[in-house]
């Protein structure tokens, strides 16, 4: 028997693995020794019996091993962000540049987006010339130089993890912890982090809708990645809307720049993006606690230092020069844009964000496999929030389309995501603290 084998059937008979025999498969996925049946078996496995806490760190390791590990040598802590993902979630955007004009480096290695959640990379490209793809030199020289770049994850990060994560997306294996802790924290850890906070969502567009099963994530990861050796906590924050009031790549940027110009237009998106930031400057050393750690994040936004390192960055990864100040010529249009409207009136007490993440998807700006391609201007604006008073015919949201079949396609979509009552309590936007 071999050793992958025999490792799947200790698993399979509940006996946890050593760290060896842990990195001797991880070894194996990333140069093909462990076929695609024994990578199956084995996430199979995991899902039905678990790893502990120990081997969650093992696997962890083993797969940021299998790769290049980034080594820094810069005069600030190196630190990051990382969110579960969904609706109207464009705080990278805003966090990273401020991190970096608060004294921090954050070499950010982001994803697409998949499914009914919007990816960071998608974002940043609807920016007119920018690149995500970078090789590892040219990742370092941008950090070095910007203090925070935002780039894809380059084919030497965590080969292993890009193996497995194909596999579990084939197997029915995706929703363990296990799994989704160590496939996070592998390519994290191999950008070579000293402190990570983590953006856990929770509500009806998220990836784990339940508090109670968002909380398990959080408290796994930041166990394994302090295991790991990288200061680490997480907040639970609220997904029961979107974040901003947009849901679309270009849409989304339009916000963001919106906010760089005056935070207190979109205070939603402003305070999780102070909050995840006041954790990393405290992890990081840069603050005395998390809340100097906000105050510094709220005056890089309000003073504008945020919005200039923003600008250089854009300009830095390709984009233009002077997007700070004509972004909205360098963002993509839709053709067609049309109130979608309250077929009644009342106060808006929920909206279905998976709902709006599938009508964005059947506009063209969403995907429903890896390889589809997207359209960079189509989406959702101007996105009611909870709690607020709506007669009937007021707009719910704009929908940005490419043509009148995408309108059609898109209003299916949405019927029925907006809920109204008599009376909504807006919900809280950070629900606690994991660590």
């Amino acid at each position: 028997m071999t050793s992958a084998a025999r490792l799947i059937a200790g698993l399979r008979d509940g006996r946890l693995p050593s760290a060896g025999e842990i990195a001797e498969f991880a070894r194996g996925l990333a140069d093909g020794t462990v076929s695609d049946a024994q990578a199956g078996a084995f996430a199979m496995a995991v899902c039905l019996k678990g790893l502990g806490t120990a081997g969650r760190v093992a696997l962890t390791e083993a797969m940021r091993d299998s790769g290049r590990v980034m080594r820094w040598d810069l005069p600030g802590p190196v630190v990051d962000k990382h969110s579960t993902g969904g609706i109207g979630d464009a705080v990278s955007l805003l966090l990273a540049p401020a991190l970096a004009v608060c004294g921090a480096y954050v070499p950010m290695v982001s994803g697409r987006g998949l499914g009914h959640t919007g990816g960071t990379l998608d974002k940043l490209e609807a920016i007119a010339g920018l690149r995500t793809g970078f090789s590892p030199g040219d990742f370092r020289a941008l950090v070095a130089e910007q203090g925070a770049a935002i780039v894809a994850a380059s084919a030497e990060i965590a080969p292993a993890d890009r193996r497995l994560y194909a596999i579990r997306d084939v197997t029915g294996t995706v929703e363990s912890i296990d799994l989704i802790t160590a496939s996070i924290l592998s390519k994290k850890l191999a950008a070579g982090l000293e402190a990570l906070v983590m953006d856990v969502k929770a509500g009806s567009g998220a990836f784990l809708p339940r508090i109670e099963d968002a909380r398990a994530l959080a408290q796994a990861i930041c166990d394994t990645a302090n295991g790991a050796g990288c200061r680490t906590a997480a907040l639970i924050t609220d997904m029961s809307q979107p974040l901003a009031p947009a849901a679309g790549n270009a849409l989304e940027v339009a916000v963001v720049m919106e906010a760089f110009e005056n935070p207190a237009a979109h205070p939603a998106l402003v305070e999780v993006t102070a909050a995840l930031g006041g954790e990393a400057l405290a992890l990081a050393g840069l603050a005395t606690d998390a809340r100097e750690g906000v105050a510094a994040i709220r005056a890089a936004l309000a003073d504008g230092r945020a919005a200039e390192r923003w600008g250089a960055m854009v300009a830095a990864q390709g984009g233009p020069g002077d997007f700070l100040v004509r972004w909205r010529d360098h963002l993509p249009k839709a053709p067609l844009v049309r109130a979608f409207a309250a077929t009644a009136g009342g106060v808006l007490s929920a909206i279905d964000g998976r709902a709006l993440g599938h009508a964005v998807i059947a506009l063209g700006g969403g995907r429903k496999v890896e390889s589809d391609r997207i359209d960079p201007s189509v989406g959702l604006s101007a996105i009611a929030r909870i709690g607020d008073r709506l007669e009937k015919g007021d707009p719910l949201c704009l929908v940005h389309a490419a043509d009148e079949a995408g309108l059609v396609v898109a209003e299916a979509e949405l019927a029925g995501a907006f809920s109204l009552a008599a009376t909504a309590v807006p919900p809280r936007l950070i629900h606690e603290r994991v660590a």
